[in-house]
């Protein structure tokens, strides 16, 4: 039997019945691969299939082409229009779109943020200040996509990649890019490729479901990962087999208020440093809606861990949680650890007792752990 038929984070999307889609990141590779390959051939590939960093295959519609001679060099734009699936996501519907235009050899690629894709003009998120919002894992898939297509069709991979989305800077005004000082439009996100639609009360039923499995089957130790970043990090710690694992997302007190009636002998709970900080400091919710990183709280756990005021006052007026933990780390404050025990204080709390052993693990964005409690 696999793991979806028995449990695990695939069972759970399955077992919400929504629909999964397409974040940004996967939008701009599949356009960006559909422009690159008009470029070299001449005919742009509708649909064009792309392959995920999990190995799905999806093929993506044109939704726009154009293919213009300029002075002494071809230029080819694509468009594709996101399908969230049933997420309520406020770029489901918009039209993402790549310009790819040759760079001499050995440029390499480069990324550029044309109308509607925003620039990061504050410390503290995963790109350098300057630099267009499109995020790391993006990057790459674009990047592996020219390659593909370089090699295909005769080309040297050595690209400038101008990626858009219609009406992007409208948009952005329902998203935290403001607060967080990325400027002039949306960001191009997605570490999967894969839209999972959260609906709450469907997914905390999944939740439970998870967690009714995993006792079913004799399991001791269950994992209540934020994403699939997460969910790479404790197999890897810990190694623990798909059924063990919850797709916690948000809602970390579904997970905990469910295995305090169920329980099970360990519960370990992975997340990003941010996320994690918001239930260090009280909140079972960790939406982005329904709590924010409280840097205040972060700057009086720091000072209890060695900080003096000015790094203090530092961390409180930092842009992000992430910016805070590479301060504290720049001073050899182990804030990332002050966090994971918070964290499993809270935990506890909730559990009011219950005969279940808690760790707390935080990573950064690329995986690393950041805090152990």
């Amino acid at each position: 039997m696999n793991a979806e038929a028995r449990g695990g984070r695939s069972a759970q999307l399955k077992h919400t019945g929504l629909r999964p889609g397409w974040t940004t990141g996967a939008c701009a590779t599949a356009a960006t691969t559909a422009a690159y390959t008009a470029l070299l051939t001449g005919d742009f590939p509708d649909p064009v299939t792309i392959t995920l960093p999990k190995g799905q295959t999806p093929a993506f519609a044109l939704a726009l082409e154009a293919l213009t001679a300029g002075p002494g060099e071809a230029v080819a734009m694509a468009g594709v229009v996101k399908d969230a699936g049933d997420d309520p996501d406020v770029t489901h519907g918009a039209l993402v779109r790549s310009t790819v235009r040759r760079l001499p050899p050995g440029s390499g690629v480069v990324f550029r943020a044309g109308p509607g894709v925003g620039t990061v003009t504050l410390p503290g998120l995963p790109l350098d200040v300057g630099e267009p919002a499109v995020n790391p894992v993006p990057r790459r898939l674009m990047r592996e996509h020219v390659e593909r297509v370089a090699a295909e069709h005769g080309g040297t991979g050595d690209v400038e990649i101008t990626v858009s989305v219609d009406h992007g800077e409208e948009i952005a005004r329902s998203t935290w890019n403001g607060r967080l000082g990325i400027l002039g439009g949306l960001s191009i996100l997605g570490t999967t490729g894969v839209v999972v639609p959260y609906s709450c009360s469907a997914w905390i039923d999944s939740i439970r479901r998870g967690v009714d499995v995993a006792r079913a089957a004799g399991l001791t130790h269950v994992a209540g990962c934020t994403g699939s970043t997460s969910e790479k990090t404790v197999v890897s710690e810990y190694g623990l087999p798909d059924i063990a694992l919850l797709d916690m997302g948000d809602f970390a007190g579904a997970v905990l208020k469910y295995v305090r009636r169920h329980p099970v002998a360990r519960l370990t709970i992975c997340g990003g440093f941010a996320k994690l900080s918001k239930l260090a400091a009280g909140h079972l919710d960790l939406h982005s809606a329904r709590s924010q990183v409280d840097k205040p709280f972060l700057a009086d756990l720091a000072r209890r861990g060695g900080a003096d005021e000015t790094l203090a006052s530092r961390i409180a007026t930092a842009n992000t949680g992430l910016e805070a933990l590479r301060l504290c780390e720049a001073a050899n404050v182990p804030l990332g650890d002050l966090v994971a025990a918070r964290a499993r204080d809270e935990a506890l709390a909730v559990l009011r007792g219950a005969p279940v052993a808690v760790d707390v693990i935080c990573i950064d964005r690329a995986g690393v752990v950041v805090g152990r409690g």
